[in-house]
């Protein structure tokens, strides 16, 4: 038996429309996985990172892949294949949407998880589940069974509780106004896309049947809806004055004003779950600031140093360790810049919190710190 991932079993789905469909989300996202990710990893020994499997990635594929599914899903996985000789691993990145874990054994802790990439045609998938070729198991990451288990599962995720097989994203709590973000962007364009509706209603006494007031409905809208067509003449050609149409014009109640309002609202939230103090981050400007160059660089280094840097951590120390099964003398980093106010761009490297001052040192010595005004 499996355990279903959301209500629907389709969680993780649910986070892909929100990510694809909400611009002010995406942005956030994107701009801290572009942080996190840098100018790519480095070890000490640039041979370490040039393979991470016979597909032809390196680690930095690997890596990109990685810090999008972790910010996206709170979470990401990575299949890890022995050598034959069980002295070598490979890594393929797994999408982290295409999992499902497996009931926990009696001692709690979850031994595998199945991999399909169509579980929303699945129907009662929990009974055919055994007998589809389309889904694949694989158990969870262990060396000292890397003999009877030559293709495991690598999962990583952060605790949260009450959670028992799956994580949730940082920005759990805002997924409400993300989504209230595409309704907001739909009420827009569904009123510039059916300029009619808000402006005037038609009452018709033809006592019709449905069919007749549906056609007539429908020859409305195709003849006057879309921005096209807004404030356009409507004319109705009626046999007497009896039965003409009643036309009344729907006053304004500012409800322009009022969305707009929301879409302010929705967007500082939706910052602040993804802690993001300045939208100057994001290139959007704030009404009533200047926008300096010092308030944008106090707003990214207080960025990097709680949203950005924890991530990284994070990750690199997983990294290090499936690397160093191949690689025992490993120690990884990110290379990163920053910019002064001066105008001064510095390169610098961060490596895991783990790493002692001696690896620190090793990997500083692989790379050049420059200064260019």
């Amino acid at each position: 038996m499996i355990s279903k991932y959301g209500s629907n079993n389709e969680f993780p789905n649910d986070l892909i429309e929100l990510y694809n469909n909400s611009s002010t989300h995406a942005s956030c996202v994107n701009a801290i996985v572009e942080g996190v990710i840098g100018d790519g990893l480095t070890a000490n020994e640039e041979d370490y990172l040039k393979r991470a499997n016979s597909h032809g990635e390196t680690w930095n594929d690997i890596f990109n892949k990685v810090a999008l599914d972790y910010k996206l899903f709170g979470s990401y996985a990575l299949e890890v294949i022995y050598s034959i000789d069980r002295s070598r691993i490979e890594v393929y990145h797994i999408d982290f949407s295409f999992l499902r874990a497996k009931e926990k054994d009696s001692k709690g802790r979850i031994p595998g998880y199945y991999i399909s990439s169509k579980w929303k045609k699945k129907g009662n998938w929990q009974a055919a589940i055994l007998d589809d070729d389309d889904i694949s198991y694989l158990p969870i990451y262990n060396t000292e069974k890397k003999d009877e288990e030559p293709h495991q599962i690598f999962v990583a995720s952060n605790y949260r509780p009450g959670q028992i097989y799956y994580p949730l994203p940082d920005y759990a709590g805002a997924l409400k106004i993300i989504e209230l973000d595409t309704e907001v962007d739909n009420w827009h364009t569904n009123n510039i896309k059916n300029g009619l509706a808000p402006s005037l209603v038609i009452n018709t006494f033809t006592n019709g049947t449905d069919d007749q007031l549906r056609a007539i409905e429908e020859q409305l809208n195709a003849s006057y809806g879309g921005s096209e067509n807004a404030g356009s003449l409507l004319y109705i050609d009626t046999p007497s004055r009896e039965e003409a149409p009643v036309i009344t014009p729907l006053p304004q109640n500012g409800a322009d004003s009022y969305y707009s309002d929301v879409n302010d609202m929705v967007m500082q939230k939706i910052l602040t779950a993804h802690r993001i103090t300045s939208p100057l981050i994001l290139g959007i400007q704030q009404p009533g600031s200047l926008g300096n160059r010092q308030e944008m660089l106090d707003a990214f280094a207080l960025f990097n140093y709680n949203v950005v840097q924890p991530y990284q951590q994070s990750i690199l120390s997983n990294l290090e360790y499936l690397l160093s099964f191949n690689y025992p003398d490993i120690v990884l980093g990110v290379e990163t810049k920053t910019l002064f106010a001066d105008g001064e761009i510095e390169e610098e490297v961060v490596v895991d919190n783990d790493t002692t001052d001696s690896e620190v040192q090793e990997v500083e010595n692989e790379e050049t710190i420059i200064s260019n005004d």
